[in-house]
């Protein structure tokens, strides 16, 4: 049997109305379309509400007034019970005042029993506006659980990151730094050893990029796994605009507290993280003569503001899909419940402001707890 041998499912509609004649009529209007359609009345709002947990229907044609309430009544029921279908209030004069409301509670659509003609239409539209709607709130949802799942992996790639960078720290403080140690004592013996001015030339040449090396491995250790938040957030801020300094030559001005109590390692490693990606930003692309940090904090939220008057950027360019150093602050921010505000414009240079609300910090410690914390800083 093909799917046109099949007879449709009829539309199963529950009329909730007083009048045996008016619920005749609307079965004697509903048959003339030729399509199967079964209809059951009630006439109370116990009878409405088992109706509505025994059965599946399609849709809900109401009365406006009954015995001992309205149509109103029964649309908060199926609210209440969650239960989702077309409502179309089908009654006599109700008055303007009563449509608009039914209206703005949700009801779909009001339909005077004067002008039954058009029940079948407006029945059909109510339908599809229905699954629109409904449609529309699963996407919503998915959508929602979407970003929930991105949010928890972002957070789980962060802390997959700062695992494998205090792991590359460890390898080049114990191998790399244990080596270059090693080559400076036997510079050192060998100096003591030898009076050949040539050697000696040596010596002094291969001392001098030897400590440009142990320089590096030490800047790239601080990069890869931020020991200095051990003396909290404050001292880790001057201690990476002292480096921004010393490499770009632009004045940097800080302004924070002498320091910062109870942050959680989380908090404190987002912060560092978004300092250094921001002054990271300013040195490439700012072209500025000077930088600002500011930074504050208390017991509810922790703020910092980094800011520059160079080249700034439009808005466009913030937007591009390109700009995964500002999307990427954004995520970061996400993973500690805090946010990422950006303020820039062409030619007035940019800010980039980080909030982190504090009153959670044991909840986001807990959290952060589940990703091996120890390995972060």
């Amino acid at each position: 049997m093909t799917n046109q041998d099949q007879t449709p499912s009829p539309l199963c509609i529950l009329h909730l109305e007083d009048s045996e004649q008016d619920h005749l009529l609307i079965q004697r209007e509903l048959s003339r379309s030729g399509e199967p359609v079964e209809v059951k009345r009630v006439e109370t709002l116990d009878c409405f509400a088992n109706a509505l947990a025994q059965a599946h229907f399609n849709l809900v044609l109401a009365d406006y007034r009954l015995a001992g309430f309205t149509a109103l009544d029964a649309w908060q029921l199926m609210q209440e019970r969650k239960i989702q279908l077309p409502f179309i209030l089908l009654s006599g004069a109700i008055g303007e005042t009563a449509a608009v409301q039914a209206i703005k509670a949700g009801i779909s659509d009001y339909l005077p029993k004067s002008d039954l003609g058009k029940l079948r239409h407006v029945i059909q539209r109510a339908i599809e506006i229905h699954k629109i709607l409904r449609a529309k709130e699963r996407a919503d949802f998915e959508l929602v659980q979407s970003e929930k799942r991105l949010a928890s992996f972002a957070q789980h790639l962060q802390a997959t990151i700062e695992q494998e960078r205090a792991s590359i720290a460890r390898e080049i403080h114990d191998d790399i730094g244990g080596s270059l140690a090693a080559i400076r004592f036997d510079l050192s013996w060998i100096e003591r050893h030898t009076a050949d001015q040539a050697t000696l030339s040596h010596i002094a040449a291969a001392t001098e990029m030897l400590a440009h090396a142990v320089e590096a491995s030490q800047r790239i250790m601080m990069n890869l796994r931020p020991a200095i938040l051990d003396q909290g957030l404050v001292a880790a801020i001057y201690w990476l605009a002292g480096d921004f300094i010393k490499r770009t030559r632009i004045e940097t001005i800080i302004r924070a507290p002498e320091q910062i109590g109870n942050l959680p390692k989380p908090v404190q490693l987002v912060a560092y993280r978004t300092a250094q990606e921001a002054l990271t930003n300013i040195a490439k692309h700012a072209q500025c003569t000077l930088v600002k940090i500011d930074l504050s904090g208390d017991e509810d939220v922790l703020t910092m503001e980094i800011s520059d008057n160079g080249l700034g950027a439009s808005n466009f360019d913030l937007s591009k899909p390109q700009s995964f150093g500002i999307r990427g602050l954004k995520e970061r921010a996400k993973t500690v419940g805090g946010w990422i505000d950006v303020s820039s414009r062409t030619g007035a240079g940019m800010a980039i402001t980080l909030s982190v609300p504090l009153t959670d910090a044991e909840k986001i410690q807990q959290e952060q707890q589940r990703h091996d914390p120890s390995n972060f800083v």
